[in-house]
């Protein structure tokens, strides 16, 4: 009996979602990888520049409900492969050359990209599920785009490592158009994969913009994961490459081995222990360890020597990486009190807007506050929301473990 027999239902399409999942892994493990290097290298961004990018970036996050309402006649595996098509439209624009900005509203068609894939991907992974397997369906997929980005990161050194070394090629910006266009092979596979068999195709309304008293915890958890998220996504890498100086190939194989240890040991595993323990008291102990994560951000070169504290922030970015799986608990959380698929999908879809919401706030003032103040103190700020967020979630009603 294969994996997917054992977690998902006959004739769904398991065998097709994966794999798909697996192989838009690798492209995204590849922008990922390449995103942040590419900034400073070819458009030398500081901490304001990069909130303002972020900014753009995240905006489709916050009107993803929006966007979703449009597309409310399809279906989610016809969403999930147009959300595929954007971020693949927007891997060929970046060849073009352009100036900051335009590189900003290609990598924000890329994103669009990505947010449409975000909720559908988790709605499809608990649709397909087996009774009672659907925080295993849910590690599964974050299994697969961890295991992609793993292949992603080594694809982006290997590039950088082998272009010079062995074509003898320096050009910094021929190194990321290939980078560009091998996602562009990816993500073309990755929607090729999804027509190559049977799956369960329903079609469902979703409303235009849902919210529901009843999902009140959830939406400021997403608040809570929105603000953490962009600290950490988009100022930790800075904080690296900046204050570490680490180049492309370095972050590269950093995100790699972040994905390969959450391959092995955090998808599957997180969503057994969602299962077992119950969503709520994984909630509350991924938010304390955050607590130490933040801190260690901080305040890890003025703890340690600068020889020690580098090796010190990408222990806790892997582990960072490796605990912000853990919120695929709040999507647990959020089924069970669904009366239906289509109200979850709106539910996700409308969460990842308020989630975003957040994001681009904190987008802009963390960017100001990491070139006025200092990594130290935005770091310290979110050490302080870590610790909110694990009062917010005692709060969650009690379930029992299985």
């Amino acid at each position: 009996m294969s994996i997917f027999s054992k977690i998902c239902r006959k004739d769904v399409g398991a065998e097709l979602f994966f794999p798909s999942i697996f192989v838009w892994g690798v492209g995204v493990g590849c922008f990922a990888a390449t995103l942040n290097n590419f900034l400073v290298d070819i458009h030398h961004v500081g901490g304001t520049e990069r909130g303002i990018m972020e900014f753009f970036r995240e905006t489709p996050g916050v009107l993803l409900v929006f966007i979703l309402a449009m597309l409310q006649r399809l279906t989610n595996w016809k969403i999930l492969r147009l959300g595929i098509a954007f971020s693949l439209l927007a891997a060929g624009l970046l060849l073009i050359p352009t100036k900051f900005m335009g590189a900003v509203i290609f990598i924000t068609i890329f994103s669009l990209g990505e947010h449409v894939v975000m909720p559908v991907r988790q709605v499809i992974a608990i649709s397909i599920a087996r009774s009672g397997k659907e925080g295993e369906s849910q590690g599964l997929v974050t299994s697969a785009i961890s295991a992609g980005t793993v292949v992603g990161s080594l694809i982006v050194a290997g590039v950088f490592f082998a272009l010079p070394k062995w074509f003898g090629i320096e050009d910094i910006r021929l190194m990321y158009n290939t980078v560009w266009c091998i996602i562009m092979g990816l993500l073309i596979i990755s929607i090729g994969l999804t027509f190559m068999g049977k799956i369960e195709d329903i079609k469902g309304r979703r409303p235009n913009l849902y919210f529901n008293k009843k999902f009140w915890r959830f939406y400021t958890l997403e608040l809570f994961y929105g603000a953490r998220k962009q600290v950490f996504l988009t100022f930790g890498p800075l904080l690296l490459i900046k204050a570490y100086s680490m180049d492309t190939k370095q972050i590269a194989m950093l995100f790699g081995v972040s994905a390969l240890i959450t391959a092995i040991f955090g998808g599957r595993l997180i969503g057994k222990l969602v299962d077992y323990f119950g969503y709520r008291n994984i909630m509350i102990y991924d938010t304390v360890i955050l607590l130490v994560v933040c801190l260690l951000y901080g305040f890890a070169d003025k703890i340690f020597p600068m020889h020690i504290a580098i090796y010190v922030v990408c222990i806790t970015y892997i582990l960072d990486m490796l605990i912000s799986h853990a919120a695929m608990a709040s999507y647990v959380y959020a089924s069970t009190l669904s009366n239906s698929k289509e109200e979850l999908t709106a539910t996700l879809s409308s969460g990842i807007s308020v989630n975003h919401v957040i994001s681009v706030l904190v987008a802009i003032a963390g960017g100001v506050a990491y070139d006025k103040l200092g990594p130290a103190f935005l770091f310290g700020f979110a050490a302080v929301m870590s610790l909110a967020n694990t009062l917010f979630a005692i709060t969650i009603p009690k379930v029992k473990a299985n």
